[in-house]
């Protein structure tokens, strides 16, 4: 049996409302893995009730976002030698009971990153608004040409990376709407990319900020740091830790 360190990241804000049960549901679906929620400045209680649960908890003096407070758990995860990591967000959207087949591929040495993705067998039940829909369409269909892989979720925030994805992440992850981009610095960077179909909770507390001008915002936006993205440079890992 492989006795690799397993770390779950938790980027959260103001998630009070559910993060205990986030933390709980990780250490159910799987006992070696150490939970540690990135508090991204939250205004309640979310960093107090997830440290009663026994989680680290790395709370941020100031709002950076999703894809900063994503960076500071990886940087975490790189300088504690954690071997996996688990990324998922504080939310309760993601099942935690799916996280053993996140990290199969992973565990087998035959991916660096396995996005959990809602669409890759097409059957999946998630519904998304009309604007976000194609949204991850066309974002899927640039990142896997620009990418020279075929992707079917690049907007999911629920993966899991070996120390090679680790690596990279920690020190080049995306700020600004970070999933798109941010696999396509994977690939770009010769990262081994596996997907599994998992399913997406409905938000159960909170609110999402993503309204329809705020997605077709979101939708120029990235396809702008797509196309930037692709012109970089990227030194190639070598994939695979094992």
């Amino acid at each position: 049996m492989r006795r690799d360190r397993i770390v779950a990241i938790v980027p959260a804000l103001n998630e009070a409302g559910v993060i205990g049960r986030v933390v709980d549901e990780i250490r159910e679906a799987d006992a070696r893995i150490e939970v540690v929620v990135v508090d991204d400045a939250s205004t309640d209680d979310t960093a107090g009730i997830a440290r009663a649960r026994g989680a680290t908890v790395l709370q941020l003096p100031f709002n950076v976002g999703i894809g900063g407070a994503v960076q500071t758990g990886f940087k975490y995860a790189l300088e504690q030698g954690y071997d996996l990591a688990v990324r998922l967000d504080g939310d309760g959207q993601h099942d935690a009971r799916e996280i053993p087949r996140l990290l199969e591929p992973v565990e087998r040495g035959e991916a660096d990153l396995v996005i959990g993705s809602r669409f890759v067998e097409g059957k999946g039940s998630y519904r998304p608004p009309f604007a976000r829909r194609m949204g991850i369409r066309v974002f899927a269909r640039l990142v896997s040409v620009l990418g020279g892989q075929r992707v079917t979720d690049t907007t999911s925030g629920f993966v899991a990376l070996d120390r090679v994805g680790i690596e990279l992440f920690a020190r080049d992850y995306p700020h600004d709407y970070p999933e798109v981009e941010g696999t396509l610095v994977a690939l770009r960077s010769g990262l081994r990319l596996a997907q599994v179909q998992v399913e997406m909770r409905v938000r159960e507390s909170g609110a999402s900020s993503i309204t329809f001008v705020r997605s077709v915002y979101y939708i120029v936006k990235v396809l702008l740091a797509l196309l930037v993205s692709s012109l970089r440079r990227y030194p190639r890992l070598e994939g695979g830790s094992r």
